[in-house]
């Protein structure tokens, strides 16, 4: 089995050694990084500069891994059209310092790694741990809690045209409450501007980030299931259209009066 990993926190973060120490067990892994972090930078691609591509020799055991001066989304595709001999059979992305739950989704840039694999019907996982500085973090824990999601997982099917997303609480195995299967909880907003003034008067407006300070939150969602010390696992399909709302929206123009002019080639 060939393995691709990618993060959006950059080539350096310690949380790609976690992820191949665990993933060297199952299969070949190859790494492809963005060269420097990239969070919340979404599904973007880099368009109008080039992308380059420098190998490096820090991750021991794996197959071969670059750094890229792009997006978690460059560097999926970059490995698949240009880098690896052939598609790897499964993708992971992160693990990533902070959950990615609910609206995340939509920002997050090691969200978007496993995307872009779907995009390209390979298997993709999105991991996030529940912690956010690395000295909070118990390494032998988070890889022994790991292993065991994983091997769950390869040892399975992931359903074509979906992606796993998958928080890990920073708890040890022992400690670890269960795994939960849940949806995303879409009605929590977890970030919102606040606004600061300098000492010249103007007003700047700062994203601040309410994970800490939410609660009343639904039992079962992503957020308190993760905070309650459950690894959460959300099947995400990454479908743009919907066939039977497609044929709702069509009704409204079924006799609109643009369709019955008659269109000629002369203007």
């Amino acid at each position: 089995m060939n393995i691709l990993i990618t993060n959006d926190d950059g080539i350096f973060s310690p949380s790609i050694e976690i992820l191949t120490e665990v993933l060297q067990h199952f299969g070949n892994v190859y790494v492809c990084c963005p060269d420097q972090e990239r969070s919340a930078i979404g599904h973007s691609i880099t368009l109008r500069n080039p992308l380059k591509a420098k190998p490096v020799t820090m991750f021991p055991k794996v197959k071969a891994a670059w750094c890229l001066n792009g997006t978690p989304s460059d560097c999926v595709k970059v490995a698949i059209d240009v880098l690896m001999e052939e598609p790897p059979d499964i993708v992971f992305s992160g693990i990533n310092f902070g959950p990615n739950v609910g609206r995340d989704l939509f920002y997050s840039g090691t969200i978007a790694g496993a995307v872009e694999a779907s995009m390209f019907q390979i298997p993709a996982v999105a991991i996030s741990l529940n912690a956010f500085h690395e000295d909070d973090i118990h390494f032998n824990h988070t890889k022994q809690l790991l292993y065991e999601i994983i091997e769950t997982i390869l040892h399975n099917k992931i359903p074509k045209g979906v992606f796993l997303n998958i928080n890990l609480p920073n708890v040890s195995k022992e400690e670890c409450k269960g795994v939960a299967v849940t949806s995303l909880d879409m009605k929590v907003s977890r970030y919102e501007h606040v606004c600061l003034n300098d000492p010249h008067g103007h007003v700047y407006f700062w994203l601040k980030d309410k994970w800490v300070q939410l609660t009343d939150l639904d039992h079962q969602s992503d957020y308190q299931l993760l905070k309650d010390g459950f690894v959460t696992i959300s099947p995400i399909e990454y479908q743009f259209e919907n066939k039977r709302k497609s044929e709702r929206v069509s009704r409204w123009f079924h006799n609109h009066p643009l369709n019955r002019l008659e269109h000629t080639s002369n203007y």
